[in-house]
């Protein structure tokens, strides 16, 4: 009974918030506590959010303090000339666009955490989609799914948890999985030039210099489905020598809600710190190295690093308010939905859905599929690490899919690569609060990511599997 009210509460869950019924925080606090009164343990649910909220609480305060800190950094300038070079780049082709967004989150994801990935990646590109009236969908799924790839280095997470399950080294699981995982990146890639050619064929090769407005946003799922479905204030003329448009603003005093994010690129802000950039350069430099070799606890890391650049950048305490209170929204609704998340993940653990919902998952595999368990075990890595926490995943059912496969002759590290498999889909999972990052941060409907990226996420994952067997990883 528990596995299937634990199967109906996602499904519920995913239903209202893709339909759009209900906000993902009234979802993740409401449906959630309404299955655990069906299960007959409400006298519980206290106990269970807060052990939920005790979990997450490190979570949501490194998200809050990392928002003020890369908030900050934008507006002193830091990233200007990353988002000039894109726009060298780009040269304003929503192909190269969506390619170079690609491109920045890989690159950027090495630092291991999905959270500092996603805000340096919206912070660079999001003004030039806004500019080009490009599908903002494009960007959180793109950027969602090479984070997905580049998640599986040893210091971002789920290699050093399937390591640390199976008691195996963390390299001997990563080293022989980069040819695959460079093919699943290649396969994103790829994915990136599609979406920016379909968006290409939307728009057109617009000029960015006869561009000076900001232009409607638009959040398309179907990106590229309508020639019509551009942003506001933009005149479709022909390509020469093509069937293309060009898109020329003719609304020079158009603007939006989001005017504020699109000064990004003006040169003339007044919270630019020109002087101090090579400080703020080697401040981030320094933050993100302590990340990567475990200095500190993460948070800590942030909350001293959003300090500094306050007290450094800012020393005047009107300027420093007036910064808090400029990224306060962005804090206010990440943080809000991380510890809504931690409702949904304490009750799918205190009420012991989770446990039987894993242990229906590896009692359904065929007796027959014993010898083929490293393959099972990455097609279920995809559903398994999108409904559950990575934590749940690898110590909770890894270690009893891996003692099936010994049973068969299959070695630990095969099972553990296999594992990785379902990163690029579990990097979208309402359950990973870097992902309200980057959808908030978008300004994107969650439900609308969520149908936009799933189904190519899910193409990824099984892409990185079939090259693992090729090369005789996994």
């Amino acid at each position: 009974m528990l596995t299937i009210l634990g199967f109906a509460m996602i499904a519920t869950f995913l239903a209202l918030i893709m339909t759009k019924k209900m906000s993902p925080i009234a979802a993740l606090v409401l449906i959630p506590a309404l299955f655990c009164v069906a299960v007959g343990k409400g006298a519980h649910l206290g106990d269970y959010v807060i052990d939920g909220v005790s979990s997450l609480a490190p979570t949501a305060a490194m998200l809050m303090f990392a928002i003020v800190y890369f908030g900050v950094m934008i507006d002193v300038g830091l990233f200007d000339p990353v988002v000039r070079g894109i726009l060298r780049f780009c040269k304003a082709d929503p192909m190269r666009v969506v390619v170079g967004t690609a491109v920045l989150a890989a690159i950027v994801s090495l630092d291991g955490d999905g959270s500092t990935t996603f805000m340096i990646t919206v912070s660079a590109m999001y003004p030039l989609y806004k500019r080009l009236g490009m599908s903002l969908v494009v960007m959180t799924g793109v950027a969602a799914m090479a984070n997905g790839v580049m998640n599986t280095v040893p210091w971002g997470g789920p290699t050093a948890r399937a390591a640390t399950a199976l008691k195996l080294d963390a390299a001997d699981i990563f080293v022989p999985m980069i040819p695959a995982l460079l093919v699943g990146l290649l396969g994103v890639l790829g994915l990136a030039y599609l979406l920016g050619l379909r968006e290409r064929r939307r728009l057109g090769v617009l000029r960015l210099d006869e561009e000076s407005a900001e232009t409607k946003e638009t959040v398309l799922v179907g990106a590229g489905a309508g020639a019509g479905a551009g942003g506001g204030g933009l005149e479709k003329r022909p390509v020469a020598g093509g069937g293309g448009t060009d898109d020329v603003d003719d609304d020079a005093d158009g603007g939006d809600d989001d005017g504020d994010l699109l000064k990004g690129l003006d040169p003339n802000r007044p919270t630019l710190r020109p002087r101090l950039y090579w400080f703020n350069a080697l401040l981030t430099g320094t933050l993100i190295t302590a990340m990567i070799l475990e200095l500190l606890p993460i948070p800590v890391l942030f909350l001293l690093g959003a300090a500094l650049a306050l007290s450094v950048n800012y020393p005047r305490l009107p300027d420093q308010k007036a910064r808090i209170a400029a990224h306060a929204d962005n804090v206010l609704n990440v943080s809000g939905m991380v510890f809504a998340a931690a409702v949904f993940t304490g009750v799918l653990q205190g009420t012991g859905m989770v446990d039987h919902m894993a242990g229906w998952l590896v009692d359904t595999v065929p007796e027959g599929l014993g010898p083929h368990m490293a393959l099972v075990t990455g097609v279920l890595s995809l559903p398994l690490t999108y409904f559950m926490s990575n934590d749940g995943f690898y110590f909770g059912v890894l270690p009893v899919l891996a003692e099936a496969g010994a049973a068969h002759g299959v070695t630990p590290l095969e099972m553990a690569r296999a594992s990785l498999v379902g990163q690029p889909l579990h990097m979208s999972s309402p359950l990973v609060p870097a992902v309200y990052v980057l959808v908030g941060m978008a300004r994107v409907e969650f439900g609308d990511h969520t149908r936009f990226v799933v189904k190519w996420a899910a193409l990824t994952c099984l892409l990185i599997l079939a090259a693992g067997i090729l090369f005789g990883t996994i």
